[in-house]
């Protein structure tokens, strides 16, 4: 799976690595949104089932993975600018359709809340509306040792919850990667974990009743952070909403065994590849009154 790589200028003059993976004789175009902490290379086995379907769009924040070298001294990016910079990368490959990991769905919920015309449809995996107990004791965690550049304690944290039920091979990746971030990058996460923190009193979620696409949302059963139960409350929130609970498994779905993948990939071919509904054709709200509106920013290829 050969990809053609790029540099594409975005939102804040900020610099985005993107890699394009071709699907021969597709036109359908799905761009992949990491969490927090994590890098484009944190879908591998989410590549495996769409690059044959679909043309693939993988890219790094300007803070991390293979974008970080390119923005030597990148400002504090909140989620807000996130989902502009989302919306001009969906421009720019002409994606229609959109799928989205863990802390990824805020960034994307706040972008479809925009109604980008191209978008049909969007999966959003291991994310929910609320942050209960777990989420919250864990965001507590996360903030004191992000804060005290811990960088031990942040990859045992992370392994010994959202990352429990992960395979031992993914948990010393998974520390290894964290623990020898750059300083800046704990600074971006410490920033995220406390926007994510004030969720609710910010309300970024007001937002999802504008979207006007399908979502599927997918949960693990075993997902005390981003459960399954919690991410139903999207339901009265979105207007096209579709829930699947995938079995035995935690936060980070099919990484964690083979029968947990195939059960992702099922639900996520059976959704994409169904005849999208029609948008609605008259707005229950202007675009220009909902919350969390952002602003639309062209690009350009860079190099």
């Amino acid at each position: 799976m050969n990809a053609n790589k790029a540099v594409v200028r975005v939102h804040r003059d900020l610099k985005v690595h993107t890699s394009y993976y071709a699907c021969p004789g597709v036109t359908s175009t799905i761009i992949l949104v990491n969490g927090s902490l994590a890098t484009s290379a944190s879908f591998g086995q989410t590549l495996r089932y769409l690059q044959p379907l679909f043309n693939v769009v993988l890219f790094d924040m300007p803070y991390a993975g293979q974008s970080r070298p390119y923005n030597p001294c990148p400002p504090l990016i909140g989620k807000e600018d996130e989902a502009i910079i989302l919306l001009e990368l969906i421009e720019h490959f002409e994606a229609d359709r959109v799928m989205s990991f863990s802390w990824g769905g805020v960034a994307t919920l706040l972008a479809l809340a925009q109604r980008p015309e191209r978008i049909k449809q969007a999966v959003i995996e291991s994310f929910s509306p609320v942050l209960n107990a777990p989420m919250r004791d864990y965001l507590a965690s996360a903030e004191d040792c992000l804060a005290a550049l811990d960088r031990e304690e942040v990859g045992d944290l992370i392994n010994r919850t959202i990352g429990e039920y992960l395979p031992p091979f993914f948990k010393r990746c998974n520390f290894r990667h964290v623990s020898t971030l750059e300083d800046h990058e704990y600074e971006q996460m410490l920033y995220h974990v406390r926007q994510m923190k004030s969720l609710v009193a910010d309300n970024y979620m007001r937002c999802v009743s504008n979207i006007d696409v399908p979502l599927l949302f997918i949960n693990g059963e075993w997902d005390q952070y981003t459960s399954p139960e919690d991410a139903r409350k999207f339901g009265g929130l979105a207007p096209q909403a579709e829930f699947v609970t995938v079995r035995h498994c935690g936060h980070f779905l099919e990484m964690e065994h083979r029968t947990a993948w195939w059960e992702v990939r099922r639900a996520v071919e059976g959704f994409l590849l169904a005849r999208p509904k029609p948008k609605p054709v008259e707005a229950t709200q202007p675009v220009a009154e909902q919350p969390n509106v952002l602003p639309f920013r062209k690009v350009a290829s860079v190099g």
